[in-house]
Formats: C-alpha cells, sequence, structure tokens
C-alpha cells in the first residue's frame, strides 16, 4: 500500500469525498477509480480518527493541515474535506 500523490488535486475550494476504514493495520491514501480511500490505525472515538484522517490527507495533497475543513461526515465512514 503505497500513498497517493493527490497534489495535483490541490485547488482552493475542492472538495473530497473521503470513503475512512479506523483500526487499520497501517495509515495510508489510497486514490482507486476516482475514489479516495483513507486507512487510519487510531480507533474512531473522540475525533482521533478524523485528527488522524485531516494529517494523511493534507500531506497526500501537500498542503498544510489547518487548510483542510471536515464539512460533512463527522461520525460517519465518508467524509467530506473542503480544501480552504
Amino acid at each position: 500500500m503505497a500513498d497517493a500523490d493527490l497534489s495535483a488535486l490541490a485547488r482552493p475550494g475542492a472538495e473530497f469525498a473521503v470513503r475512512v476504514t479506523p483500526r487499520a493495520s497501517r495509515n495510508a491514501v489510497l486514490a482507486e477509480g476516482g475514489e479516495i480511500r483513507v486507512y487510519v490505525t487510531v480507533v474512531p472515538e473522540d475525533g482521533k480518527a478524523n485528527a488522524a484522517v485531516q494529517k494523511l490527507l493534507a500531506k497526500a495533497l501537500g498542503v498544510a493541515k489547518s487548510r483542510l475543513v471536515l464539512v460533512r461526515g463527522g461520525a460517519s465512514r465518508d467524509k467530506v474535506f473542503r480544501l480552504d
């Protein structure tokens, strides 16, 4: 599992639909068939998984994690992030 390079998608105002798998064996960001999948090792409690997803997605996009805003899906596996 190699991390995807999503830097080509990094433009202000862009929204990213992400499918999250918590408690995975390793952290990874994959882009498969137009879908972005993020695997995180942390458990989904107290926003820990959301913070880990934000950090991994920001790294894959090549932007600061503070520029990514969770728009929808705070308690769901399917999330939408916006790049500000």
